[in-house]
């Protein structure tokens, strides 16, 4: 009978070599479909799944010292760094990740962290001291609680939470030495309100409420009374980000698209509510800001067809300061350190993601992490190249394309991976894992910014909504007709991927261009608009109504049953692996659960992959890893076989 087996192994597995040893299946996976994976196949992968990135949660309130996140074990955790270059000191060891933390001013002798379990995104805050190790909850252990801020005197933690019904997110203040003390300052209705800034007195607080990516309101709210005051006007819908109070009170340094296509970087007097503008003449989004403590200085980051451009600005003169160059990529969480000086930030780029600083008066570049690449040399990774082709109605769409080595020979097999959101935008930053395809397959990769995508437009995001859903998957038809014209790629031979909305995008592809693409690779994607909108978190519900449109009225609803894959199953007929997570809030695991089965239903193959500890996206390496091997397979199997 073994031998009955294993020949049915070799038959229909021949990457399993006879007498090959297969890795167990964890526990915790449920792997429908999957062939098993071979123990050598893991141990070439291990040097990509070693691969590490680091980024910047926050300074140290008076020593030159960060906080950053990274992972040595299974999941992301706070470490302690105390110069450039310093030894990485793990302070957090919980068996999920933790998503942020802050310090409390002005003295550092605590952090606020912020984590969930399982990725179920019901976020608790906690309390950490840094002198006992001794790390107490603050909020109520079920509901979700997210954008913490400390008062700039350090008595009051102000928060966002969904405690009183699950639904609507209410402001609280606490002061975390009496977690008694916790009272909800702001009763809100809707799910996008969010504590954003304190003024310099600490006696109000700003608050956002966000009902789209291009639609939200500021409020000035009084910490004592709970009166709000509206800020921005409602008449005019526009989206207001990144504000933070002037060193005096008296106005905010924010972006806005209003009045504009693109996010400006303007200043807010607060008295006349009058905007300025700093930068009039920029036709790009400025996506970030920082200013220092004293005033005097605002770090700013400009969208630049996905890549990031940080700039410096002198508050009185408004000149623009010398920095050094950095590397072509992505820049975040850029904060400034209290001495107003030393600027921080994550840079991530296709040689890696870590954490650095520049002393703006030497304009000198620290480097504080150097993560590990799994014993890989970094240069050797490819740097990606922007492309733009004409979609069907003659507007013009990007996006980057990594192409493999000199030491494989073209025509290349072709990977394209589409982001998620859809509010969201693939840039330049580290791929990991992606990098096997490129250096040890020979694949291409491309990451397309189609309509619906941020960073090209104010009209372009929403391209995309509503009835105009599908006109998105169709820019994807025309990257088909791209790819084709292409000597260097192989048109027959194009895998789709992606996740969350992007998960959407590689079903309906699969379903408009079956015949053009010979495999699919979804991951926490949407199935039905109509059962996802139903079954999201009631957090998120009204939110995902403004993109997709409301499924509660009728015509909508016949209209988004049409173009959803599910109802759409039976056109799909090329090989499909699926993974999702039991604990999913956003894209509930009965999407991916009823696509499979209807895929199977009507004959075809699906290798499913489905993980009880995990929600939106896999964050622990263990289940990444196979996730990972389990992914390679489905690539050598139906991507890398000759037609």
């Amino acid at each position: 009978m073994r031998r009955i087996l294993l020949a049915f192994a070799l038959l229909f597995f021949p990457f399993l070599l006879a007498g090959e040893r297969a890795i167990p299946i964890p526990a915790n996976l449920k792997a429908e479909g999957i062939p098993p994976i071979p123990a050598s196949l893991m141990e070439t992968l291990a040097r990509y799944n070693e691969v590490r990135s680091a980024t910047l949660l926050d300074w140290h309130p008076t020593e030159r010292a960060m906080l950053i996140s990274t992972r040595f074990g299974d999941t992301p955790q706070v470490h302690f760094v105390r110069m450039p270059g310093a030894a990485r000191t793990q302070l957090t060891f919980f068996p999920d990740r933790v998503s942020g933390a802050r310090y409390r001013p002005p003295s550092g002798e605590s952090f606020v962290l912020a984590k969930d379990v399982g990725g179920a995104e019901f976020f608790q805050l906690y309390l950490f001291n840094t002198k006992s190790g001794d790390i107490s909850l603050l909020t109520d252990g079920r509901s979700r609680n997210t954008a913490a801020h400390w008062s700039h005197d350090g008595r009051l933690l102000a928060y966002s939470s969904t405690r009183r019904n699950g639904k609507d997110t209410d402001i609280y203040v606490v002061d975390p030495s009496t977690p008694a003390s916790t009272r909800r300052l702001l009763e809100v209705e809707g799910g996008g309100w969010a504590a954003v800034d304190w003024s310099p007195d600490n006696a109000k607080l700003l608050v956002g409420e966000f009902r789209s990516i291009n639609e939200n309101s500021l409020f000035l709210v009084d910490v004592g009374t709970g009166a709000k005051e509206l800020l921005t006007p409602r008449g005019d819908p526009a989206a207001y980000q990144n504000a933070r109070f002037s060193k005096d009170g008296r106005g905010l340094y924010l972006t806005t698209d209003r009045d504009s296509e693109f996010h400006r970087l303007a200043y807010l007097d607060l008295a006349p509510r009058q905007f300025t503008f700093l930068r009039p003449d920029l036709k790009q989004d400025v996506e970030a800001l920082a200013l220092s403590r004293d005033g005097r200085r605002l770090a700013y980051v400009v969208n630049e067809d996905g890549a990031a451009a940080l700039h410096l600005m002198d508050t009185q003169t408004l000149k623009d300061l010398t920095l050094p160059r950095l590397p072509y990529g992505v820049i975040g969480a850029v904060q400034w350190h209290s001495n107003g000086r030393d600027l921080g930030f994550t840079l991530t780029s296709a040689k890696g993601t870590d954490v650095f600083s520049i002393d703006v008066e030497k304009e000198t570049l620290d480097r504080w992490t150097m993560s590990e690449t799994g014993g890989l040399n970094a240069e050797n990774f490819v740097e990606p190249e922007l492309i733009r082709w004409k979609s069907f109605d003659g507007r013009m769409i990007s996006g980057l394309l990594y192409l493999p080595g000199k030491k494989f020979s073209a025509p290349h097999q072709v990977i394209i991976n589409i982001h998620g959101g859809p509010e969201g935008q693939s840039r330049p930053v580290f791929l990991g894992r992606n990098n096997y395809y490129l250096n040890e397959l020979g694949v291409g990769i491309i990451y397309p910014n189609v309509r619906g995508s941020t960073g090209y437009s104010k009209t372009f995001s929403t391209l995309d909504n509503g009835r105009k859903r599908e006109d998105s998957v169709r820019d994807i038809g025309a990257l088909l007709d791209w790819i084709a014209a292409r000597p260097d790629l192989d048109s027959r031979r194009v895998l789709v991927t992606g996740g969350s909305y992007g998960g959407y995008m590689t079903l309906a592809s699969m379903v408009h261009f079956n015949d053009r693409l010979c495999c699919g690779l979804e991951i926490v994607g949407v199935s039905n608009f109509v059962t996802l909108l139903q079954r999201t978190e009631a957090y998120r519900r009204d939110l995902r109504r403004v993109e997709y449109g409301d499924e509660r009225d009728p015509s909508m609803r016949d209209f988004l049953i049409s173009i959803s894959p599910l109802t759409n199953a039976a056109r799909i007929t090329k090989p499909m692996m699926i993974a999702s997570g039991k604990n999913d809030p956003r894209v509930p695991v009965t999407e991916s659960q009823q696509m499979t089965a209807a895929i199977r239903k009507n004959g075809g193959t699906v290798w499913y992959l489905e993980a009880e500890d995990e929600g939106h996206g896999y964050a622990k390496k263990k289940n990444q890893d196979f996730y990972f091997a389990a992914s390679v397979l489905f690539v050598r199997e139906y991507l890398l076989r000759s037609p």
